[in-house]
């Protein structure tokens, strides 16, 4: 079972919630992140070059500043440490592209046969994160209500708000990353969006460092994958009502930006098998289809439940959005009770 949180007031004071509540998982991960720079470099050099990301973020989103100045607070740690540890573009290496991270379906009518919009996702991080994924409801007076699925509760893989909005989405690994608002970041503020379009504008930001494939869906039946880097980005929209979505550039013209396009074969072979599960399904999608999608072991050794390596399922979500629903599991969604977390 996922560890659970509810926080209310400003910005500040719902990041000095979570960082008291997730304190030792902020520490935890934190150290891990000082005890091992990426690319030879110290920590001090990790946090010289965040300053232009910092700047970026306090420039276009400065509540998500106070957010983790307050978690930072809370959890008794350095400010711009905790800011660092969420900066993903300084970690980024080509070896990182090897391990695979999410599978995502999503469908509208006609998949529907009620017409909801339905969304699954399998979340994979290594197997040491599953103690530090925190469900969090924010209560905010300047922002829609949220429920959100995070590392240390700070930091944001999937989320949906009361407008009905919801993100999931894939980590993508681009080559054109640069200094700007990082994309763990514009994932939490993609979720104070009350419309489907702002939520949109915010993924394709201007001034984004990076970004993921951001699979945003609104309860009256619009979904796309922004799949995006820093400096260009294309729209898929759903075929027949439904999409589905790995690790790796889907739409041509975007493939140019992968990293490291030898290493996406894991990603790929995901894909496939999403699409055939959706192609073949036995009728319309239900929430109970996607569990059963999410669970498939087809495509060893990495099938979209996965079980071994760096890289494993640790939790799963199924959404109704229509209904303002969001079931989740900890660990493999094949041996792991669903259970209602949140209704919005």
């Amino acid at each position: 079972m996922l560890n659970h949180l509810h926080v209310s007031g400003t910005h500040y004071s719902c990041g000095l919630q979570i960082g008291r509540a997730c304190a030792d998982s902020l520490r935890a991960l934190l150290a891990e992140d000082r005890a091992a720079p990426p690319h030879g470099l110290r920590w001090d050099d990790l946090r010289h070059a965040a300053a232009p990301f910092l700047a970026a973020t306090e420039c276009h989103f400065p509540w998500l500043v106070e957010e983790i100045r307050g978690a930072a607070e809370g959890a008794g740690v350095d400010f711009l440490d905790l800011f660092v540890s969420g900066v993903e573009e300084l970690y980024t290496t080509p070896a990182l592209a090897a391990s695979g991270r999410c599978s995502d379906f999503a469908a509208c009518a006609p998949a529907t046969a009620d017409g909801h919009v339905l969304l699954g996702h399998n979340n994979d991080l290594a197997p040491e994160t599953l103690p530090h994924l925190v469900a969090v409801m924010w209560d905010l007076p300047d922002q829609p209500r949220m429920f959100t699925v995070g590392v240390g509760g700070l930091y944001i893989s999937i989320g949906v708000n009361a407008a009905r909005l919801a993100l999931t989405g894939n980590e993508l690994q681009p080559n054109d990353d640069r200094p700007g608002v990082p994309r763990l970041l514009l994932a939490r503020a993609l979720l104070a969006a009350r419309t489907f379009d702002e939520a949109l504008a915010v993924a394709l930001h201007p001034d984004r460092a990076s970004s993921y494939n951001n699979l945003i869906s609104s309860a009256d039946g619009r979904m796309v994958c922004a799949e995006a880097s820093a400096t260009d980005y294309e729209l898929l929209w759903p075929e027949a009502g439904w999409l589905v979505h790995t690790n790796h550039y889907v739409h041509p013209r975007m493939r140019r930006y992968e990293r490291a396009p030898e290493k996406i074969a894991g990603s790929v072979s995901r894909y496939e098998r999403a699409r055939q599960l959706m192609e073949d399904r036995p009728g319309p999608v239900t929430l109970d289809m996607l569990r059963g999608f999410l669970s498939d072991h087809v495509g060893s050794p990495t099938p979209l439940c996965r079980h071994e390596g760096a890289s494993q399922t640790v939790f799963s979500a199924l959404i109704d959005l229509t209904a303002g629903t969001v079931d989740a599991a900890a660990g493999n969604p094949c041996a792991s009770e669903f259970q209602r977390v949140a209704e919005l």
